[in-house]
């Protein structure tokens, strides 16, 4: 006869014991469901600029700009009920602190980059981004190197080259046919490349470059870079040079000359040249990328919110920058699935900004109007095309 073996018997659990698990239970499903209903993960675009440094106030302006755009955007109900979160880091001014800040960000699981605003940093982070396959929306790099390239960067500003021709045309107009240049070394990739660029137009309508000279930011003085561009009387001097550096150049060149006419890189366009410059700045040329004085609804409802959120008119990095985030948004919105954001804002575009419409080509670049100003009375006072 087989022996039996007795079942084993399951431990009684207390009743405080079953009411606890039932309760977790319960609270496990409520949490599920919570999650399930709660808010959806934010859409997270980076911003990356010089926010200290001799080019904070172009990044600032940038990341202003994007800033507004990113709150305008959420108001509305963000991107596919998903609200846009802004993650700023600041590049500093050197190329090893950019790389890290661009790691730093790319560690966050960004979707796309807004910035750098200086071609030189554009250079320092764009391997990093391409590795990655992560989109960089520069509103402000210009540079030439950076032109034609099949990479992982978009440029909401034309180039160099563009700029020069247009500046080269000014000085014809105004009857300068000598010209020397003072260089900003720190950004080389742009300085350069807009000094090569302004040379070669400049010639071409039969001027000459009698002197270039390539200062460092951090030097105590400039007065010898200005007596070394004086010496051979030009017709005007020409900045390549932040907002900061162009204001202290042109001081220093009013203590030597009060009647050499003064023009500046589009670099300089910010309100620091206004407001460091003073009256050694009065009469400078100046390329700007925007139109200051545009009465449209659109641009008009901008420059309101802008000046009211941060106390301050846009400067035209602000306006680039609000483009790179509108674009990015639109591109997001449009894009089919999955589908890399690279080729979506290649082939959905046009996209439109503040004041023009934006078209990438293949390699992401893009062209945009602009038009010389004036500095009168401490604004900025673009000329008739």
């Amino acid at each position: 006869m087989d022996k039996l073996i007795p079942m084993p018997v399951a431990p009684r659990v207390p009743p405080k014991v079953t009411g606890q698990l039932a309760r977790l239970a319960t609270s496990v499903l409520a949490a599920t469901l919570l999650s399930a209903c709660g808010p959806k993960e934010p859409v997270r675009i980076g911003f990356i600029g010089e926010l200290t440094g001799n080019s904070a106030d172009l990044g600032e302006a940038g990341r202003n700009g994007a800033l507004l755009a990113v709150e305008t955007i959420n108001q509305a109900g963000g991107i596919a009920g998903r609200q846009v979160e802004l993650l700023a880091r600041d590049t500093g001014s050197t190329p090893e602190a950019a790389k890290a800040a661009a790691s730093e960000l790319l560690g966050k699981g960004v979707v796309a980059v807004i910035g750098p605003m200086t071609s030189g940093m554009a250079k320092a982070i764009l391997p990093a981004h391409d590795a990655a396959r992560i989109v960089l929306v520069s509103p402000t790099a210009t540079a030439m190197t950076l032109h034609g390239q099949d990479d992982y960067l978009f440029r909401i500003n034309w180039t160099t080259r563009d700029n020069a021709m247009l500046y080269a045309k000014h000085c014809h107009e105004r009857g300068f046919r000598r010209l020397a240049l003072a260089a900003n070394q720190n950004n080389r990739a742009f300085s350069e490349s807009w000094a090569n660029e302004f040379q070669r137009a400049f010639e071409q309508h039969g001027g000459q470059i009698v002197g270039i000279e390539y200062f460092d930011s951090a030097a105590e003085s400039q007065l010898p870079v200005v007596e070394k561009l004086l010496a051979p009387r030009p017709d005007a001097l020409v900045f390549v040079a932040n907002a900061g550096d162009t204001a202290r150049l042109a001081q220093q060149t009013r203590k030597l000359n009060q009647a050499v006419p003064l023009l500046a890189a589009e670099w300089a366009s910010t309100g620091q040249l206004l407001e460091q410059g003073g009256q050694a700045v009065e009469g400078l040329a100046i390329l700007q990328q925007f139109n200051a004085d545009d009465t449209s609804p659109h641009f008009t409802d901008f420059h309101q919110r802008y000046t009211k959120r941060f106390g301050r008119a846009p400067a035209f990095a602000s306006v680039l920058a609000h483009d790179a985030a509108t674009v990015l948004f639109d591109a997001l919105a449009r894009r089919d699935g999955d589908a890399p954001l690279k080729r979506t804002l290649v082939d959905k575009g046009p996209f439109q900004g503040l004041q023009q419409t934006i078209h990438f080509d293949t390699n992401g670049d893009t062209q945009r109007s602009a038009a010389i100003a004036l500095v009168r009375d401490g604004r900025f006072v673009r000329q008739a095309p």
